[in-house]
């Protein structure tokens, strides 16, 4: 086969690999279908990196066609065909070992550093390209200095999210007296490096002053974010890791890491915004914001002095038999404790009681959008069960049992009405207009953004303390007896 007709099938490949990321996009926008997205998804990755080993370039070298190439370059293609193959395999091994290893609850922070991960390859080869390449096209030239300082960034922010994530650092704003000053004098800084490899002199010693630069940037930029709205900054740094990845495609000419980069970057925005608007806040806020702190606010003064009602789990288990209807509202202590089979099987219990079970997800519950719905799915809980924000809210007022497992922030109804609220409009589950509630919780403590909830002291609120897998599992046995 000659090179012109190879590399008509490697672009072919490309064009398969791009529609394979575009189909998986779709499929991932629903429970029911995202997991089979995620093998299209691979699938197309498969066959971009089959592609990529087939170019024409990479096969020239190899077979000896070609001006220059002679017995000792071939020998060196082959050693790197080897060492490509190797890292491959190492790669692989790894992934699919921490893949099986890594639990549901720590997800976000797995996120937050294979983007890192990501961020940091195309620094590197922005680094290599710009070594190797003695006179690069304007474009080229461009591409290189801003897929190295985007990359750099996006590669130090998300470790310092990981960390957080990871109780590695504090989750709360790590600030300092003039950090804006700081941040701003590093941004000009990038700018003038950047300016000067782009339009002057192309300097190793300035362009390894940028990416210096550059990664004290990301991690100046994300310390002062709370734990709280770490969700949003991953999915901020993963569209940065995409728009450097895509900027990376201009500088190597290969279509793949263009497509693929551009697919990234523009869903990992639309998500971010999507989040925000979760929230009822700002892309602005969220960054410079600082929510996350311990900030402990204080109920409703009417809610003043009164005391939480604690209840067993067989009085539990009495109000959810004598409902006629229940909505469970997983949160993030459902997620830690591991207890969606349980759930599951609580709640099958009531069914065949003759109780109508629902299930109420918020769009950021659980740090990360969609953590509550894979952990459900993975209970095999079925799909028509599971309602979003805007279609359960008009049916609480009509529900007479509500189950609250370890959610927080999500069910405060301080963000309805308290304007000092840090999460003042953001939108919430309206659990607290249901017949009753019962709020399944290790402890009182305020959740990610350190607002005291005041629906754990209303009327209709009762509290079951305890690990929510040893919590609900003892309801469902107590239901034996009902």
């Amino acid at each position: 086969m000659n090179l012109a007709a190879l590399s008509d099938l490697v672009n072919v490949g490309y064009l398969l690999a791009a529609i394979g990321f575009i189909v998986a996009l779709k499929m991932m926008n629903s429970p029911a279908t995202a997991r089979k997205g995620n093998w299209v998804a691979m699938g197309g990755m498969a066959v971009a990196l089959i592609a990529t080993l087939f170019h024409p370039d990479i096969v020239q070298s190899l077979t000896g066609t070609g001006a220059g190439v002679d017995d000792v370059m071939r020998g060196e293609t082959i050693r790197n065909y080897v060492l490509i193959a190797a890292v491959m395999l190492i790669g692989a091994v790894g992934g699919i070992a921490s893949g099986r290893k890594i639990q549901m609850t720590a997800i976000p922070q797995m996120v937050a550093l294979l983007n890192g991960l990501g961020g940091g390859a195309v620094a590197l080869i922005a680094l290599y390209e710009f070594i190797n390449t003695p006179d690069p096209s304007r474009v080229q030239s461009v591409t290189t200095v801003l897929s190295a300082i985007i990359g750099s960034m996006s590669f130090s922010g998300s470790l310092i999210a990981f960390g957080k994530l990871q109780e590695l650092l504090p989750g709360r704003p790590i600030t300092f007296k003039g950090q804006q000053g700081v941040n701003i004098l590093l941004f000009v800084m990038v700018a003038g490096l950047a300016a000067a490899l782009m339009f002057f002199a192309a300097s190793p010693a300035v362009f390894a002053g940028l990416l210096v630069a550059s990664l004290v940037l990301g991690v100046s930029g994300v310390l002062p974010i709370g734990g709280a709205d770490m969700p949003v900054v991953i999915s901020l740094l993963n569209s940065f890791t995409g728009c450097s990845a895509g900027l990376a495609g201009f500088v190597l000419l290969n279509t793949a890491l263009l497509i693929g980069g551009g697919l990234v970057g523009a869903s990992g925005l639309i998500l971010t915004l999507l989040m925000c608007t979760a929230m009822n806040r700002s892309l602005g806020n969220v960054l410079f914001g600082a929510v996350g702190a311990a900030i402990s606010t204080g109920p409703n003064a009417a809610l003043a002095g009164k005391q939480p009602k604690a209840y067993s789990v067989e009085d539990a288990a009495i109000l959810l038999s004598n409902a006629n209807s229940v909505v469970i509202v997983p949160g993030y202590g459902m997620a830690v404790a591991q207890a969606q089979h349980q759930v599951k099987e609580m709640a099958a219990k009531l069914q065949a009681m003759g109780i109508d079970v629902k299930y109420a997800v918020h769009p950021v519950a659980g740090r990360m959008p969609g953590h509550m719905n894979v952990l459900l799915a993975e209970a095999d809980v079925p799909y028509e069960q599971l309602y979003e924000l805007e279609q359960i809210n008009p049916l609480f007022p009509e529900t007479d049992v509500v189950l609250v497992i370890g959610a927080n922030d999500v069910v405060n109804p301080a963000a309805r009405y308290d304007k000092t609220s840090p999460i003042y409009g953001m939108p919430i589950l309206d659990v607290d207009k249901a017949r009753t509630v019962i709020v399944s919780k290790r402890s009182m403590n305020p959740g990610f953004a350190g607002v005291e909830n005041e629906l754990f002291l209303n009327d209709n609120t009762v509290m079951v303390f305890g690990n929510a897998k040893t919590t609900i599992s003892k309801i469902t046995g107590a239901l034996d007896s009902y």
